[in-house]
């Protein structure tokens, strides 16, 4: 049975409802209950239409004694203290090596691997995350798909009881703040690149950036007669046929669709192997042939032919009163850079829209959730200019919001919101780098929320801190636990950046243990969704297009829902909690160091 069939027959179920009484909050009603209510409706209607009126009358009475009795059936009991503590928790994911599989497409050491899998599933890890590499299995040439070592290694994670999030990594890596590995894209896409260069992102000067497709490509057909959209839904057609038995089983939970560099919905402003450094602003990259045709249209279109592309944008470590067009009162205010950046940030909404519907497509009926991660562009925040986030490509500004419209586009396709630097302080960050990453991500889960979409998070630098991890622990629950039910704003999941040696190492292990406990507010591992309503039933058909005018009314600034000054989950932290518990915590650390330091 192939996968398409398999997910199709699921393809009607999977709603949850609410009861809607008073008391405590019910739990979430089995999806065979919910189908056998709607049968027993669509029954009664049956019988009306066939009976005439006075059928009609006896089969609605006879549906609603029925209907009736279904209701006490699917009616919980009260909840006890610990299942109304366990619609406080929140999942932990861990993300696995970026060479878990090499780039000859081998699982190596799958003993060493397995037994940190199981030291996870000891610390209550609800699952895994995992780049499945474009570069990797389509290697050989078009169409050549090689699955053989992701399926074993996705028969180790289920064996070791741990859940999977799989990322379609499209991009390359290497060359990037973490990228210990060089795993490039297919080599046949990259001879394509040699002979033409401009289906890469491109700067101003014509470096080209080898990362990704210049999103100019998506729908041209310059790789064997495919458009790279093409390219990429084939890729995930493949995967869904070849991994139909882990859909079917539920253990790949949700699907992350790489949108960009890093896997990221955003441009690749901010290449280290290009000599961007911290915190520099980044450059534009849209001066391939490609995208500067279309920004030419769009201009002549708007009745300005003369209007072009920037010229005085700085370079890659600019500050912005260095930049023409972001010093105060710079281009990016006037006319023109208005519907530049209007256009350079539309094209991305436009970009990740086009390719989670064909997702959405591919993985119609299977019991998974679509995902896109958004990157935590935080330097510069505090600028006026913001001018690291526009050159990523979110234009946004005091009075305008860059992220809600990305929040609107991904509702249509019940998708995740996944953002990074959950972990970081404004005062960890140098004075100069205007750094404003507590209120970056406040507003950007804030604005998730408001657009109904589930939100989750990641850190973008590997801590093991407990001072990163209550940041963290306070952005998962902005308000704190509800000791009765559902917390008033809770995040959908939390994945940690990343499994190695030193998360393992005894001591850190020790309080990243404490970390996923208070994650699940003090509650053991449940593996039922359902407590803790994460429950996913098949993927249903994206919602029709929203027009960018629609989207665009998302750019209204809003008031950020208010957070809490810190976590009521604290995992102890010196300048933080001087509770007993985490003085006692902060004591047991320095001791431990200490003798650690003394046997080394």
């Amino acid at each position: 049975m192939t996968g398409t069939t398999i997910c199709s027959r699921l393809g009607g179920l999977g709603k949850r409802i609410r009861l809607l009484q008073p008391g405590p909050t019910p739990e979430i009603v089995p999806v065979y209950e919910v189908q056998k209510a709607r049968q027993v409706k669509e029954l009664g209607s049956r019988r009306a239409r066939r009976s005439g009126i006075r059928g009609a009358v006896r089969s609605a009475q006879a549906v609603a004694s029925e209907i009736s009795s279904t209701v006490k059936e699917m009616q919980a009991p009260a909840l006890t203290e610990d299942e109304k503590m366990l619609q406080n928790y929140v999942p932990v994911y861990v993300m696995l090596p970026l060479e878990v599989i090499t780039v000859d497409n081998v699982l190596e050491n799958r003993t060493g691997l397995e037994k940190q899998l199981k030291k996870l599933r000891t610390a209550g890890v609800d699952g895994v995350m995992l780049d499945v590499w474009w570069g990797i299995v389509e290697s050989k040439g078009p169409k050549q798909y090689d699955w053989s070592a992701y399926r074993s290694l996705f028969q180790l994670v289920q064996e070791c009881g741990l859940k999977l999030q799989a990322i379609m990594s499209f991009h390359q890596c290497g060359g990037n703040v973490g990228d210990a590995v060089n795993i490039p894209l297919p080599q046949w896409i990259l001879d394509i690149g040699e002979s033409d260069p401009d289906v890469f992102y491109t700067n101003m000067k014509g470096n080209r950036n080898k990362e990704y497709l210049t999103m100019g490509v998506d729908n041209l057909p310059l790789f064997a007669g495919r458009t790279a959209v093409e390219i990429y839904t084939d890729y995930m057609k493949s995967f869904r046929d070849n991994m139909s038995d882990f859909l079917e089983a539920g253990f790949v939970i949700d699907i992350e669709v790489g949108l960009g560099p890093a896997g990221e919905l955003r441009y690749p402003s901010y290449p280290q192997n290009q000599g961007w450094a911290y915190p520099g602003i980044g450059e534009f990259q849209c001066y391939d042939k490609y995208l500067q045709a279309e920004f030419k249209e769009a201009a002549i279109g708007a009745g300005h032919p003369e209007w072009k592309l920037p010229d005085n944008a700085g370079e890659y470590n600019d500050t912005p009163e260095s930049t023409g067009f972001f010093r105060p009162n710079g281009t990016y205010l006037t006319e023109e850079g208005k519907f530049f950046l209007t256009w350079y940030s539309n094209k991305l909404l436009s970009h990740g829209d086009q390719i989670l519907d064909e997702a959405n497509k591919v993985f119609l009926g299977c019991k998974v959730k679509l995902a896109a991660k958004v990157s935590g562009i935080h330097w510069w925040y505090k600028d006026d200019s913001h001018a690291a986030e526009l050159t990523s490509g979110f234009y946004n500004l005091k009075d305008r919001d860059g992220y809600r419209p990305i929040a609107r586009m991904l509702s249509r396709h019940y998708a995740i919101f996944n953002f990074t630097c959950l972990e970081m302080w404004d005062s960890e960050q140098r004075a100069d780098a205007k750094s404003g990453s507590e209120e970056l991500v406040q507003q950007v889960l804030s604005g998730g929320w408001r657009e109904e979409v589930e939100v989750a998070g990641e850190n973008a630098l590997p801590r093991y801190d407990r001072a990163a991890y209550n940041q963290i622990l306070l952005n998962a629950r902005p308000n704190g636990v509800n000791r009765d039910g559902p917390p008033k704003l809770r995040m959908y999941g939390v994945t940690y950046l990343r499994l190695s040696d030193d998360l393992l190492d005894w001591n850190n292990f020790r309080i990243f243990k404490t970390l996923v406990k208070k994650m699940h507010a003090d509650q053991d591992f449940c593996p039922d969704p359902r407590k803790y309503n994460n429950y996913v039933g098949p993927l249903k058909r994206s919602k029709p297009k929203i027009p960018i005018e629609d989207l665009l009314e998302a750019t209204e600034p809003m008031e950020p829902f208010p957070f809490d000054e810190e976590t009521d989950m604290s995992v102890g932290d010196e300048e933080t909690d001087m509770s007993v518990g985490g003085a006692i915590a902060i004591l047991l650390d320095n001791l431990i160091d200490k003798i650690t330091s003394i046997f080394k």
